[in-house]
């Protein structure tokens, strides 16, 4: 459907361990694509999306942080910064939170879903009353039982204020939100990750989430050592490489500090950034 926009909102950074970042792959390969400090560390990006379609839904796609359990958080090594206030953001971009029709959030772990809820006066309430909040079933599950793995990666008050209210909506299959917004499923960073498909025209937006977090993970074997399931990643990584690829469809990355996206094309079994910047979502724009 034309009149589908999309706005990029930086929610704030951290830093993550490149070793972590990038398993398996020497330093001496990914730090030509991806910068690190003295330290090893890499400054990582919160980058939510901001979708209104032609038919009136207004979409959040994941949200960083929040800033609820900052206090537990201060002394890890991840030292958050120059966060954002996500109510703020769309403030500036015209949004009140009670337009928002719809939350998708990718998965559940902390730096995805944070801002989904909110304190006020001692309360954990919704951050955005009237949206229905989309996830997966297997990620929803997997977080009241997950693994011990990810057991650091969950908050429950972050989802539980949203599930409570029964506007908690969980999927089990791939699934339309409207004409121009397709929800489709993926495992192996963690269970039943929601990559959001914002269409516009004849050009596809692909909002990945952690199946390819930075644009220097496009490589199929560059996985993260935060993936529970790396051989899962690398299929998953495979078959949305190849549609982009063959579409030419745009890959939002969550994390990338220096790329929010990219296009991408395939030379024999591998692939390479085409174009990136965020200039290249201008079909996008109003």
């Amino acid at each position: 459907m034309d009149g589908t926009t999309i706005q990029l909102i930086n929610t704030g950074f951290f830093y993550a361990d490149g070793g972590a970042m990038f398993g398996a792959t020497p330093r001496r390969a990914w730090s030509r694509r991806y910068p690190a400090d003295v330290q090893n560390r890499c400054m990582l990006a919160m980058r939510a999306g901001l979708v209104t379609t032609g038919c009136g839904r207004v979409v959040l796609i994941d949200n960083g942080i929040g800033d609820k359990q900052l206090e537990k958080l201060k002394h890890t090594s991840y030292r958050f910064f120059d966060l954002a206030d996500v109510g703020q953001a769309l403030a500036k971009r015209g949004i009140a939170p009670g337009q928002v029709t719809d939350v998708v959030l990718s998965h559940l772990h902390f730096d995805h879903c944070g801002y989904t809820t909110r304190c006020e006066h001692g309360r954990v309430i919704p951050s955005f009353p009237k949206a229905t909040c989309w996830a997966s079933r297997a990620q929803w599950e997997n977080s009241l039982h997950p693994t011990p793995l990810e057991a650091d990666s969950y908050f429950h008050e972050n989802i539980e204020a949203v599930a409570t209210t029964g506007r908690l909506r969980l999927i089990e299959t791939d699934t339309d939100l409207c004409e121009s917004v397709r929800l489709r499923l993926y495992d192996g960073h963690t269970c039943g990750q929601i990559a959001t498909y914002v269409r516009n025209g004849s050009r596809t937006a692909v909002f990945a989430g952690d199946v390819i977090p930075l644009a220097a993970q496009v490589s199929p074997l560059w996985i993260s050592a935060y993936d529970t399931h790396p051989l899962t990643s690398y299929y998953e990584k495979l078959r949305m490489l190849d549609e982009a690829a063959a579409e030419k469809q745009v890959i939002v990355h969550y994390h990338d500090a220096c790329t929010p996206c990219s296009t991408v094309h395939k030379i024999n079994s591998f692939f390479k950034v085409e174009k990136a910047g965020e200039e290249i979502l201008a079909p996008f724009r109003r």
